[in-house]
């Protein structure tokens, strides 16, 4: 078995062996803690309006003779409403102070169900997404691919950084298999293998933005399907309310994400290029590869445990990134989304703890709003780019600068409905003389 794998089976044979009847008398509930004081990062200059915190490590250099990818226009007016173009802390007029110890520069909480942004900071800051952007590759791969295709793993896949769900060469693994590698247990090799399905990772990558700007997702631009750092990546905590949201509205990925533990196919032997060593006199060769059976996995969103009412989420951590996560949780007939970004957890101050104080403060100020989730298709790219009075850059095909394939593709054969209703109009009027 795999390392990768062995990993996954100890972590399910330790809960199980926590969970089992008898095993142990439960604990009282300890008493609540204080807040620990954590460092939170001032924003009130909006020191990420344009671009991501510089990175830490190499991962966002350019590979040679490429450059990096300039940043993305800022929409002016913002996407959402006027007030969410701040970069402190947005709260509703005589609301009380946003809870202690958050120390994500970026996050936002919204009531999905109408569509208000509660309350925020930094809320269109721009942050490294991580593992989040995930969200985006599994709905393009739930609206273009057929989950009962079966994709057979690659040296490629396997070599991927990062977390992984187990894919070995020659394994055999169905689209749905490959969603519930990279939604539970963020399967860096389980992006590339959806990716490959898509038609390799620039045209996953490319479908992605496609999504995000029909989304109405214009701090967002994925570099990688996985969310691995790459030059050019962001969003910000509201673009990833609006990606989760979207995502909720598909049941097939509310199933998938909500699973609390899946058995993961195995794989036949994974065969080795490495030449044979002479064994010296008297030793005993070495066993044959064997295959691996099936293994379990286990979700690790905290909230489907944790949280009554949980329906779906993504965590994610890169060293640039820092931690990420979005989830949604149903509460008194209300579906609150919440998300974190650039978090700095410490000891006594986990980010499922953080978010239950957020979830919190959302619930008491029900009703009222900072701004708004834009509908799908209800905004434009921003003409931030055009000097003040130009006209927006039109396309030759006449699709609004940065309008991807699909929604140029939506347009023509909208175009040429239009011309068969009128000349079927002219047909019937010409029979009715």
């Amino acid at each position: 078995m795999t390392a990768r794998a062995l990993r996954a089976v100890a972590a399910v044979g330790l809960l199980g062996a926590l969970a089992a009847p008898g095993a142990a008398t439960a604990a009282p509930t300890p008493p609540p803690t204080p807040v620990p004081a954590v460092h939170t990062l001032v924003t009130d200059g909006c020191p990420h309006k344009q671009a991501p915190p510089p990175p830490v490590d190499e991962s966002e250099v350019p590979k040679p003779g490429q450059a990096a990818p300039s940043p993305l226009p800022v929409p002016d007016p913002p996407v959402g409403g006027e007030k969410l173009g701040r970069c402190g802390v947005v709260a509703p007029d005589g609301a009380p102070p946003a809870p202690p110890g958050i120390d994500s520069a970026g996050w936002l909480i919204a009531d999905a169900t109408d569509g208000t942004v509660v309350a925020a900071k930094d809320p269109h800051g721009r942050y490294r997404p991580a593992s989040t952007i995930k969200l985006l590759l599994a709905q393009v791969a739930l609206r273009d691919l057929d989950l009962s295709t079966v994709v057979e793993g690659t040296q490629e896949d396997t070599d991927q950084e990062g977390d992984a769900a187990g894919i070995e060469p020659g394994g055999r693994y169905t689209v749905e298999d490959l969603l519930k590698g990279l939604l539970l247990i963020s399967g860096n090799d389980a992006a590339h293998a959806l990716a490959r399905q898509l038609g390799g990772v620039d045209a996953a990558v490319g479908r992605m933005n496609d999504l995000a700007e029909s989304l109405g997702a214009r701090d967002t631009r994925a570099a990688t399907p996985s969310g691995l750092d790459a030059p050019g990546m962001s969003s910000s905590p509201y673009d990833l309310a609006l990606i989760l949201r979207a995502a909720l509205k598909d049941d097939r990925f509310v199933r998938i994400a909500s699973t609390k533990q899946i058995t993961f196919p195995g794989h036949p032997p994974v065969p080795t290029t490495a030449p044979p060593q002479p064994l010296p006199p008297g030793a005993t060769p070495p066993p044959p590869p064997t295959s691996v059976a099936p293994y379990p996995i286990l979700n690790e969103n905290r909230l489907l445990t944790d949280f009554p009412g949980a329906v779906a989420g993504k965590n994610g951590y890169t060293d640039d990134a820092k931690k990420t996560f979005v989830g949604a949780v149903d509460r008194d007939g209300h579906r609150y989304v919440i998300v974190q970004m650039f978090g700095l957890t410490q000891a006594g101050n986990t980010y499922w703890d953080q978010y239950r104080r957020l979830l919190d403060y959302g619930v008491a100020l029900r009703g009222k709003s900072v701004g708004t989730l834009v509908e799908p298709g209800r905004t434009e790219r921003t003409e931030a780019a055009a000097a003040p009075g130009e006209p927006r850059v039109v396309d030759a095909g006449g699709a609004p600068e940065g309008m991807g394939t699909g929604t140029r593709l939506l347009i023509g054969v909208g175009g040429i409905a239009v011309i068969a209703v009128l000349v079927g109009a002219a047909m019937r009027a010409n029979r009715s003389r």
